[in-house]
């Protein structure tokens, strides 16, 4: 396939995420014709991927449809493909769906998890960055509890009720926090041979406190939040292996072994290959974890109609240290992008890109969340009252934010979690059950 020509400003822009797709949105008045490619159909709100693996939303509740997202912007094409290579001298990106020619390119492809350099745990360790994702920890968090149900092996049992969170970050705290909920609210009742609450929950941080991006005294708050619903927190542990049936960490000069069937994956990132082949490309400089060292302004030294915004962005602040990886991060570049292509068709220069920080928080349970925002920090229910608030601001769409909130007060008040759904058989996640004695 091959795009028209056309005398508009062609810009392409690959991946559909917060900063792809607010750069499109800004696009909307700018003379230029746009084509959005993702490889899925939909964009995807990551913040609430912990609440489908965990039970709390269907995937559908946090996921939209780009074509209806953008169905009133007229300048703008989607197309459902996956780029391959970036032919930089002729301007022009090879998909699976054929050659497309640009004039200005926005690389805003993101991250995935990443294990160190181990990527074989990956099969007994799922991460949490995609709706597949999310699904197969469900299935993992639920097919245990049933497989605890159904065998008279102490042990077994045991393993089967221990669930090992690896990383403290945001990600990590949230699914521990959801998990102790689960097996202390939600699931009690609903088994005749197992108490769901005697499952331990184990939390693994290799610095020494959970959510070390934060300040420490909302460290220590979302620990005690974690304690309350029986997470058990390990700082300074480090993972050094982890297999079908445990997980081995060293924590204070000694290495130790959690008997487990369960590890799910909330420690780093890797960003994803088209950062390398932009680096070969172009000659740009990659940091530690792939992602591409940007200029001020978020193209690439020497080729200003390529930029890359979001997760995939090496970008630093007014004081030289990197931006996070976050959503705020991704939509702010992608406005900005827009604007500097805008900007630059009208001749007009743009300052650098400065990012507004405007705080982060993570919610660690029902009425229980930490909450800085520069101005003023909050915990408890006045921040998980501000984090219900924000995140059904952000989410794309009327109708998900009208079934979340629905589906948030119907947990509230009955602490239910309605998706708990087992929806494909495990592949190695669940060993048969074993025969029940009457």
């Amino acid at each position: 396939m091959t795009v028209p020509n056309s005398h508009a400003h062609r810009v392409l822009i690959l991946g559909g995420g917060f900063g792809g797709l607010a750069a499109a949105q800004a696009l909307r008045r700018v003379p230029v014709q746009v084509t959005l490619l993702d490889r899925r159909n939909f964009h995807l709100f990551q913040p609430l991927l912990y609440q489908v693996a965990t039970g709390g939303l269907s995937p559908a509740n946090i996921a939209a449809p780009l074509r209806s997202i953008l169905r009133r912007q007229r300048n703008i094409q989607v197309l459902l493909a996956e780029a391959t290579d970036i032919d930089v001298a002729e301007r022009a990106v090879v998909t699976s769906v054929g050659r497309l020619t640009y004039d200005t390119l926005i690389v805003a492809v993101g991250v995935r998890h990443s294990y160190f350099g181990h990527d074989d745990w990956e099969a007994f360790a799922p991460g949490l960055k995609t709706l597949e994702d999310a699904t197969t920890m469900r299935r993992r968090i639920l097919q245990a509890f049933e497989a605890a149900e159904a065998t008279d092996d102490v042990a077994v049992r045991r393993a089967w009720l221990t669930f090992v969170v690896v990383g403290a970050g945001p990600t990590g705290v949230e699914l521990a926090g959801a998990l102790g909920e689960l097996a202390h609210h939600t699931l009690r009742g609903d088994f005749r041979r197992i108490d769901p609450a005697s499952a331990r929950i184990v939390l693994l941080e290799g610095t020494e406190r959970v959510l070390p991006a934060y300040p420490p005294d909302l460290s220590a708050k979302a620990q005690r939040a974690l304690a309350r619903l029986g997470v058990e927190v390990l700082t300074g542990a480090k993972v050094t292996w982890v297999a079908p049936d445990h997980v081995c960490f060293e924590r204070g000069g000694a290495t130790q072994t959690l008997i487990t069937r369960t590890v799910l994956w909330g420690a780093g990132v890797q960003a994803s290959p088209l950062g390398r082949l932009l680096a070969e490309r172009t000659g740009a400089e990659l940091d530690r974890v792939g992602r591409v060292v940007v200029e001020p302004n978020l193209t690439l030294k020497g080729h200003p109609e390529l930029l890359v915004i979001g997760d995939l962005a090496h970008c630093r602040d007014r004081e030289g240290r990197p931006l996070p990886g976050v959503a705020p991060v991704a939509m702010q570049q992608g406005r900005y992008v827009a604007r500097w292509i805008a900007d630059r068709l009208a001749g007009r220069s743009t300052p650098p890109f400065a990012y507004h920080d405007r705080g982060s928080m993570a919610t660690i349970g029902r009425g229980a969340a930490v909450a800085d925002l520069g101005w003023v920090r909050l915990s408890g229910y006045p921040a998980w009252l501000a984090w219900l608030f924000i995140h059904l601001a952000f989410l794309i769409g009327f109708h998900n934010r009208l079934l979340v909130m629905i589906q948030w007060a119907w947990c509230y008040v009955t602490r239910n979690r309605a998706a708990r759904l087992i929806t494909k058989e495990g592949t190695g996640a669940c060993a048969p059950p074993q025969e029940v004695k009457p």
